[in-house]
């Protein structure tokens, strides 16, 4: 019996890992350029963020769609917008979605109530991550009196009832677009800074920190040019979760007659008229109701994809 020897194989790179060619320098990978491409392997947080792109685009063009209906968002067709009995009119070949219950275009001032909703999530969760990175940046840093006061400010700040206070505040100042981005922004930072300062804190007795301090570096350079850049990962990840919850409070303060007035259009506004005539015009509520969900959804799963991009430990931990 003839026995042949078998040579070992090597193993298979993956098609994205070529084998390095010797003499050719490796290119090094560094960790965003590896979140990028985990990002990219996630099919879900790609098909969400393509969700996001024709959101966005459907608001950036709510001006086309009103020229090519022929119906401006806040004007009202009680002739051919409603019917014999005043109720709004189902979708048919003028009217794509249908009619609210004043014979306004419901597809026009959706995409119109786009620009609300994103440019109040993007510009609050901006807000708040920039005012949330300084104090906890400074907490964590500074330490001593500086840190007591802050972190205090901080448990206050989560302490307190979102919702009551809101309403409260928003019946006060009187409700408008900058009313609700500010409001929002006051009681969204208190996280973000309580996230950063405890990686700061990690961080700031670090080696590379000592040397930056015994070259004389400044306070403000070690915090935002040596600190920062080490304690970004957590707070994209937040920040990306905090977009569709900046979105829904928008919705429910306007839901609540407190966020944008008419008759500019608003999702949380047309949900909210929608109640008195529901039952007979399903449409008026369906269609709002289904454009909150899916962009809430769409960049809820991007976040997701997102923190595991970024830190791709959190499924080991969990699979433990």
């Amino acid at each position: 019996m003839t026995v042949h020897n078998v040579e070992p194989t090597d193993s298979v790179a993956e098609p994205d890992e070529p084998t390095p060619v010797a003499g050719e320098p490796i290119e090094g990978r560094g960790p965003w350029a590896l979140a990028w491409r985990r990002l990219r392997k996630d099919k879900v947080a790609l098909v969400s963020l393509a969700v996001i792109v024709l959101i966005l685009l459907a608001a950036v063009c709510a001006p086309l769609f009103a020229h090519v209906t022929g119906h401006p968002p806040n004007t009202q067709y009680r002739q051919s917008g409603l019917d014999e009995s005043g109720l709004p009119v189902a979708p048919n070949s003028e009217f794509w979605l249908g009619t609210d219950d004043l014979g306004r275009d419901i597809l026009v001032r959706i995409a119109y109530g786009a620009r609300v909703s994103l440019g109040i999530g993007l510009i609050a969760t901006i807000l708040t991550v920039t005012l949330g990175v300084v104090i906890g940046l400074a907490a964590g840093y500074f330490g001593g009196w500086v840190d007591t006061v802050l972190a205090r400010l901080i448990d206050v700040v989560l302490s307190m009832p979102f919702l009551l206070v809101a309403i409260s505040l928003v019946s006060i100042l009187g409700p408008s677009m900058l009313i609700a981005v500010l409001v929002i922004a006051f009681f969204s930072w208190a996280s973000v800074a309580r996230i950063v300062r405890g990686q700061v804190l990690s961080i700031k007795e670090r080696e590379f920190i000592e040397g930056a301090r015994s070259l004389g570096a400044s306070n403000t350079r070690i915090m935002f040019v040596d600190i920062l850049p080490n304690v970004l990962a957590p707070v994209i990840i937040y920040a990306s979760l905090l977009i569709p919850v900046v979105i829904l409070t928008q919705a429910a303060l306007s839901f609540l007659g407190l966020g944008i007035q008419p008759p500019t259009p608003d999702w949380g506004g047309m949900i909210s008229n929608a109640q008195g005539v529901y039952q007979v015009a399903w449409w008026y509520l369906a269609f709002p109701s289904l454009a909150l969900v899916i962009t809430t959804v769409a960049f809820n799963l991007l976040g997701d994809g997102v923190r595991d991009a970024v830190d791709p430990r959190i499924d080991r931990l969990l699979a433990k």
